[in-house]
């Protein structure tokens, strides 16, 4: 099949466009002009990525891409949890939908399309473990990104409704080998905690969240498009930890000692207040702002119960993917231990 990939250049879209192609699929990458393509396999034989140049937020780039194409995984998103203009929230990842919807249904070629969607799309779930039957309230959002993939997800189940066969797709937090982005944030935690500029646990040890090894969330998108049920809902999550287990975790695995003192919130909040101020004025994105302490002042945990049924989805254990992101990064130079 000819497959149409959005956000192909990001953490997941990259490693998908890569599974894509291993799976026999012709692969057709949507680019702006000013992306990185070192992600993608370009050089792949013998058939490599195919690039199309565009952007989700203009619906007459989305049209020629989606020509030809049968099958669209749509996982293009400004994936952070503060930017300094909180609408490029708005604008890409509800307008961004509504347009490759509107493509979808004006080149008439998409037989299914894929939503990335996000696990801030089902709600904080303080206390309990929660499954696709979830509706966020849509009352309190911790980020101005998690009221956009809210707001995104009512758009996307409405289109289901109207006869778009659509499929949605929940990861966790993804982890794994790949880019440094946003999107990748245990490994960019991780960094700092080996080197010295996080020297406790994060909070009390009650932000319980449910994390995706990055290959699992790629093969339960492949699994979607071959399984999933037009209109139907997946959670692709993993185990559910708090940073202090995993800190923990990490330790054992790196035989290192465990931090010996928790970071309350509040203190972490002051620093992501103060890394805001300063992002201002370097234009360069915090690793930790204040709305990142809201999320942690929650918790996000999940059964993927019904992926695994439906769709074959088989999530590793965390020990698993932390033991080869820790030599991952290890190997990069970028912690030692």
């Amino acid at each position: 099949m000819k497959v149409l990939v959005t956000g192909a250049t990001g953490f997941l879209g990259g490693r998908l466009c890569t599974a894509l192609l291993s799976d026999g699929h012709e692969v057709r990458a949507l680019v702006r002009r000013s992306s990185d393509l070192s992600n993608l396999p370009l050089d792949s034989s013998p058939n490599p990525v195919e690039i199309a140049y565009g952007d989700v937020t203009d619906l007459s780039s989305l049209l020629p891409a989606c020509d030809g194409c049968e099958v669209l995984f749509h996982a293009a998103a400004a994936v952070e949890p503060w930017l300094p203009d909180p609408s490029r929230f708005f604008t890409v990842n509800v307008g961004g939908l509504e347009n490759v919807l509107r493509a979808v249904k004006e080149t008439k070629t998409i037989q299914k399309m894929i939503y990335t969607s996000s696990f801030f799309a089902i709600g904080p779930t303080d206390g309990y473990i929660a499954d696709e039957n979830q509706m966020h309230q849509g009352k309190v959002f911790c980020t101005e990104y998690e009221k956009s993939k809210v707001l995104a997800d009512k758009i996307a189940l409405q289109a289901a409704t109207n006869g778009v066969p659509i499929v949605l797709v929940y990861p966790g937090v993804i982890y794994g080998p790949g880019k440094l982005t946003a999107g990748n944030v245990l490994a960019r935690i991780l960094i700092e905690r080996f080197n010295g500029r996080l020297p406790g646990h994060v909070g009390d040890g009650n932000d319980r969240t449910s994390f995706s090894h990055i290959e699992d969330v790629v093969a339960g998108h492949i699994a979607a498009m071959h399984k999933g049920r037009v209109g139907e809902r997946y959670l692709l999550t993993g185990e559910n930890a708090s940073f202090t287990q995993i800190f923990d975790m990490a330790a054992v695995i790196t035989k290192t000692k465990r931090p010996m003192f928790h970071i309350p919130l509040w203190v972490i909040e002051i620093y992501g207040w103060i890394s805001v101020f300063f992002s201002r004025i370097t234009g360069k994105l915090p690793l930790i702002s204040y709305p990142t302490v809201r999320v942690m002042s929650h918790q996000w945990s999940y059964s993927c119960d019904k992926a695994k049924n439906e769709l074959g989805y088989s999530p590793r254990s965390l020990n698993e993917g932390l033991t080869e992101i820790l030599s991952w990064l290890k190997s990069l130079k970028l912690i030692d231990y």
